[in-house]
This record gives C-alpha cells, sequence and structure tokens, in this order.
C-alpha cells in the first residue's frame, strides 16, 4: 500500500486525486488547497481523509509520495521540499515554468534517490503507446516530419499562454514517438484578447537527421481539434484524439522512386488501403497514475520522468524566446 499526499485539488488536481484513489494500491492520507470551499466539498465526502490549507503539512505525515497538482509557478518550492523530506514525487506538467529550476529538480532526485515522474498524460494514452510500437517496429518506414493541431474555443488563461498551456502535450508525445535529439526551434504567436499572452502559438522543432515537427495550439479556434499526423516514406498516419472510436488511421501513401533505363530515376506516388487498427479504451490518466505507482513500488524510472520534462521545459523556454523575437531560430544546448 502506497501513502500518498496531493496539493492542488482544482481543474486538473481533482482528476488526479479521484483516479489515484480509484487504485487498489493506494491510501491518500492528505490533500491540500487554499479555496475554502473546494476544501470543504472535499472533506464532506471524504471524510477519512486529512485536508489543509497549507501544503506543509503535508511534509509531517507519514507519506511515501507526492502528488504536485497546484498552479505550475508553486511546482518547484513544493516538489523540491518534498524530495528534500525523502518523498517521491508526481508534478502535473509543466515541471517547472524554468529550465534552472527543472534541472536543480533532476539532480534533487538523483542525488536523494526519489522518484520523479511528470504528468505527460500523452504518452501514456492507449493510442500513442500504439504508434510507439508501430513506428518502432518500422511500419512507418523513415519518419519525415510531424505535425499537430490542439485548438479550441475556450478556456482561456489569464497567466500562461497557450504555448505554455497547450504545447507540453503534444510536445511531450512527439518527443516520445522522435527517437531524434530536438536540436533548434522556431516559433511565432500573437496575443488578440489580452496583451502580452499570446491566445495562438505555431511551434516548429527541428531533429537531428532532417526531421522536423510542428505544433499549432490556439483557445481562439471555432473547432475542437486535437490532431496528430505522421509522415514516413512507407505509410503516413493520422490520430485523431476527438473521434469516440478509429482514433489512428494508418494510410498507405508514398511517393516511390522507380528507375527506368530509358527515362532515369521517375518519382511515382503510391495510393494503397487505409488500415484502422482497433485501440484498448483505456483512460490515459488511469494509465498514468498506475504507472507512478509501480515505479514507486519497484523503484524503476518512469517513462515521463524529470529528464523529460526537463527537454520539455526547455523547448518551450526557447520557443517563448524564439516567438517574443518574431520567429527567430533559437539553438537548443
Amino acid at each position: 500500500m502506497i501513502k500518498l499526499g496531493q496539493v492542488g485539488l482544482g481543474a486538473w488536481g481533482k482528476n488526479l486525486f479521484r483516479t489515484f484513489l480509484s487504485l487498489g494500491q493506494v491510501k491518500m492520507v492528505m490533500a491540500c488547497d487554499n479555496d475554502p470551499e473546494t476544501l470543504n466539498k472535499f472533506s464532506e465526502r471524504y471524510p477519512d481523509i486529512k485536508f489543509s490549507s497549507d501544503w506543509k503539512d503535508l511534509l509531517k505525515e507519514d507519506i511515501q509520495a507526492v502528488v504536485v497538482a497546484c498552479d505550475p509557478a508553486h511546482h518547484f518550492e513544493v516538489a523540491r521540499a518534498a524530495m528534500e523530506n525523502g518523498k517521491d514525487l508526481f508534478v502535473e506538467k509543466p515541471i517547472t515554468l524554468t529550465s534552472e529550476k527543472a534541472e536543480r529538480l533532476v539532480e534533487l532526485a538523483r542525488n536523494k534517490r526519489r522518484i520523479l515522474m511528470v504528468g505527460h498524460i500523452m504518452v501514456y494514452h492507449p493510442a500513442t503507446r500504439y504508434l510507439k510500437g508501430f513506428i518502432d517496429q518500422g511500419g512507418i518506414g523513415k519518419v519525415y516530419y510531424f505535425y499537430s493541431t490542439r485548438v479550441n474555443l475556450g478556456k482561456v488563461r489569464s497567466v500562461e499562454n497557450a504555448l505554455w498551456s497547450f504545447t507540453p502535450h503534444d510536445l511531450s508525445m512527439i518527443l516520445y514517438l522522435c527517437d531524434k535529439k530536438p536540436v533548434r526551434v522556431s516559433a511565432t504567436g500573437a496575443a488578440y484578447i489580452q496583451e502580452k499572452i499570446e491566445d495562438v502559438s505555431f511551434l516548429t522543432i527541428f531533429f537531428e537527421d532532417g526531421v522536423i515537427a510542428n505544433i499549432h495550439t490556439s483557445w481562439l479556434d471555432p473547432h475542437k481539434l486535437r490532431r496528430l499526423t505522421i509522415v514516413g516514406d512507407k505509410k503516413m498516419v493520422n490520430f485523431d484524439d476527438t473521434q469516440p472510436s478509429e482514433k489512428i488511421r494508418i494510410y498507405d501513401k508514398g511517393v516511390d522512386k522507380l528507375d527506368y533505363e530509358t527515362f532515369g530515376e521517375y518519382l511515382a506516388l503510391r495510393t494503397g488501403d487505409i488500415f484502422v487498427p482497433k485501440i484498448e479504451a483505456v483512460e490515459p490518466l488511469q494509465t498514468e497514475c498506475a504507472h507512478f505507482i509501480h515505479c514507486v513500488s519497484k523503484r524503476e524510472q518512469p517513462d515521463t520522468d524529470g529528464k523529460n520534462g526537463l527537454t520539455v521545459v526547455k523547448i518551450l523556454e526557447a520557443a517563448q524566446i524564439s516567438m517574443d523575437r518574431n520567429g527567430m531560430p533559437i539553438e537548443l544546448e
């Protein structure tokens, strides 16, 4: 039985709380939130769990791990204190708002031998897992490029922009699927509703070996789209997360190079069948939470560990600089 504490019971924190409670091998000891109304609602519904408005009360409890789902601006402070007190960590994305603080958490986890996992939920989506296996087995052939769209009308944020709010989902997914090192980014965006808070962003990531990825995010769009397309030299794939079924379609399409003795090299378009694989209907959040508990129990590195979270923040940080400089390419360390 893994004893947990949680900081943050807001819009996403309540989902984490519910999901961790649903796991049989977990006991939620205490949860904290600075909203009195939220605490009252949770304490009435879960009388066997302790609740507090001060997250530091968690450090006094007999718990093994802490779930950090508060405002990202406070992630570093809470996570550092928890690890210094010997706790394993699940931190919702983004791990921190600066790469410098993310690096410090990664180093602290290594020195304290603590499990540090970041909540990049799209990595735990069953469709993403299927795509990872399909790509690794050579099903798509050589990957050329990725492009994703994550847009909707609302909810408009007042602190973080569309880049920092939405992009981590697709960015973490592409990093998981693309076995290449990101080397350079370029980003543009615009703030229409609130000054200096971009409502829309376009991020391009350049990987080694010529692979590129483009991520379009916005909360100012007439459509609700959650779509990723992958183009390879053998197959092309479309992942549409808004579809209730048939989320993945694999297209036998491409360009073949044919050699003719008299006409030289000739390019031929290939259009074949469309394959729709069966994807297991499992809630990604449940898989993510269960993975964290497994890693805590077995002392294994999570698929989205601190280093993964650090890479995402480094790219977002560079993208913000690029956006502020009208799309100027920024090299990654």
